[in-house]
């Protein structure tokens, strides 16, 4: 009989996956939350240790320990301007794993330690416990977290002349209150996602029955506006010809006939864009994952092309309010498909803001900038009236929608971020109140870029 020997290095690339998803997933729920915790460190940190040293003493208290703590929060009271920044995008949700780190698991552990497990530390590292449930949302980094930051205040304690053997008494009968507080809290937190999911399957099931209700109708309304099309010229012909004959016809007038060629053009146009936007709901509304099976080299300036060519603007005008300032096109590994709805996503909404300001001169204007240090970038960017800077950290959240009700979905940014996630990019914004809003979408270099 031969033993199968386990796939050591495909569980740890699942692992990896895992760890890297639950990552990405926390920093987007947390992103809201960064700037509060920042001001609840910075203000509570000197009041309590007034209150430990002065109004009720503990045995040990840390100036500098709490100093630090304070240091290392200030900066996250900036978030929304280092995301700004290409430099630290990615380097901001590193920093902040790290804050959370210290500041929860492992500050109230060493402190609780220090302090021969206090009922007052007790009880401190317990709601510590359950305020990283609430920052952080994802169990799988709730534990990894928890267990990097009690490691280590294990670790300091005893470099600094502790002996945990000597508490193991005191600290034990604890560990699996906080365990349960860990597991209960983040058990609540997969039920409130699962009913996110159940939200979005619901989404799906009834953008899927509207969309095969819909699209029969829209087919023979926009089949017979193309055969009316058609047959409009020969309808004409024959009626000059009885005209030219001396038969008894009602006149039509030129500017009629134009008329008439312009109604249906509106009607293909307007049964041209209610599929698209059908499109775009089964689209983003389905998928929480992308297949990169069929992902291939493709260019950018080509889905910009094509997402201009194939939007079905309501007038001239909303067309020519779009500037594609063709610049130095690149590369990238994707899809044009995906890239094209990504457009649709921001066109669409660019172009509401636009008409809800009523800003007749606003524009949109799209360009690339292609750079040398292994990454490129498209720019779009509307001069409609912006976004306020308590909803900008939101934008990018699966069902949340700054628009009227009814008028947004929420899931069109979501689905953006996870295109330009899967192309092994990003998609950030930012934006000034009545001046601006722009979204940079970033894109890795590919090998071969000519």
């Amino acid at each position: 009989m031969t033993l199968k020997t386990p796939r050591t290095p495909e569980a740890w690339r699942r692992l990896r996956v895992r760890l890297a998803a639950s990552l990405a997933q926390s920093t987007i729920y947390s992103r809201a939350n960064m700037r509060m915790f920042a001001i609840v460190a910075i203000i509570g940190h000197p009041l309590y240790y007034l209150c430990w040293t002065e109004f009720q003493p503990q045995g040990f208290e840390s100036a500098w320990l709490r100093a630090f703590s304070v240091l290392i929060a200030i900066p996250m009271l900036f978030e929304h301007r280092l995301t700004r920044h290409d430099f630290w995008r990615r380097k901001v949700t590193l920093y902040w794993f790290f804050i959370v780190i210290y500041q929860l698991p492992f500050f109230f552990i060493f402190m609780s330690l220090m302090n021969e497990f206090a009922t007052v530390w007790a009880l401190s590292t317990m709601a510590a416990c359950l305020l990283m449930v609430l920052i952080v949302f994802d169990w799988l980094m709730i534990l990894v977290m928890a267990a990097l930051g009690a490691g280590a205040a294990c670790a300091v304690y005893e470099l600094v002349g502790g002996d945990l053997s000597a508490q193991s008494s005191e600290v034990l009968p604890l560990v699996p209150t906080y365990i349960f507080a860990i597991l209960a809290g983040s058990a609540f937190n997969y039920k409130t996602e699962l009913v996110a999911r159940e939200k979005l399957s619901a989404i799906t099931s009834a953008v899927g029955t509207m969309a095969h209700e819909l699209r029969t109708p829209l087919l023979g309304i926009r089949s017979g506006a193309r055969g009316l099309q058609n047959y409009l010229p020969s309808i004409f012909e024959g009626f000059e010809m009885a005209r030219d004959a001396g038969l008894p016809v009602k006149r039509i007038r030129t500017a009629h006939y134009r008329q008439m060629h312009a109604v249906l053009d509106r009607i293909n146009a307007e049964t041209e864009y209610t599929n698209v936007i059908l499109d775009m709901l089964l689209v983003n509304s389905s998928r929480t994952t992308i297949d990169e099976t069929s992902f291939e080299v493709t260019r950018v300036g080509a889905c910009v092309a094509a997402a201009l060519e194939r939007y079905p603007f309501h007038s001239a005008r909303e067309r020519e309010r779009v500037h594609w300032e063709q610049g130095a096109d690149f590369a990238f590994f994707g899809s044009q498909l995906l890239m094209v709805h990504l457009l649709f996503n921001l066109l669409k909404n660019a172009l509401y803001f636009l008409a809800q300001a009523g800003d007749d001169d606003g524009v949109i204007r799209i360009w690339t900038e292609r750079s040398g240090a292994g990454a490129h970038r498209l720019h779009f960017r509307d001069t409609g009236p912006g976004i306020h800077p308590d909803v900008l950290p939101r934008i990018f959240e699966r069902f949340y929608s700054a628009m009227p009700r009814g008028q947004g979905t929420g899931i069109g940014l979501a689905f953006s971020r996870l295109v330009m996630e899967s192309f092994g990019g990003d998609i950030h914004c930012h934006s000034a109140q009545g001046r601006y809003t722009e979204f940079v979408m970033t894109f890795p270099a590919v090998e071969r870029d000519d």
